[in-house]
């Protein structure tokens, strides 16, 4: 569990296959594990974006140092992206990342051969790293804008330096 008042980032998926990707990402031994918690899968994209709304928005509200993730897959749709960001109240909206797979994760997976896990535990290393990597696979790099905005914020306290 984190310390809810010192830096840290919250990620909530959409589905299993997006929380084991999370789960593969903390894994990374560049990743400060104490400082980002993995939340229950929410079944969905909208409920992602209900839960954020509902509850996670209203905590952020009084704890500034909190940052979420918001994992969801675009099922094709790429226009997702505006869709979640204009739900998102301005205030919050520095702290709020919004990741996703341009299809589902289980294409991204046959696509690149690897497990959830070990594609979470990649993506991380390339955010440790300053590496493009995996995050230019087709079915990833319309999350440029956002990744880079995350990285500048998390940096700090998320990656440790090897």
């Amino acid at each position: 569990m984190t310390n809810k008042y010192k830096p840290h980032l919250l990620v909530l998926p959409e589905d299993r296959a997006t929380s084991e990707i999370a789960n593969g990402f903390c894994l990374e031994l560049g990743v400060n594990d104490r400082n980002i918690q993995i939340l229950q899968w929410a079944r969905g994209w909208r409920r992602v974006v209900e839960d954020f709304i509902d509850i996670h928005s209203l905590e952020m509200q009084k704890l500034p140092n909190r940052m979420i993730v918001l994992l969801i897959d675009f099922d094709g749709q790429i226009e997702r992206l505006n869709e979640v960001k204009h739900k998102i109240p301005e205030e919050l909206s520095n702290r709020v990342f919004i990741l996703s797979v341009l299809l589902e994760p289980e294409d991204l997976r046959r696509c690149v051969g690897k497990s959830f896990e070990n594609i979470g535990k990649e993506l991380a290393s390339n955010c440790v790293n300053n590496k493009d990597g995996l995050w230019d696979h087709a079915l990833l790099k319309h999350n440029k804008s956002e990744l880079d905005r995350m990285i500048k914020a998390v940096k700090p306290f998320l990656f440790d330096v090897l």
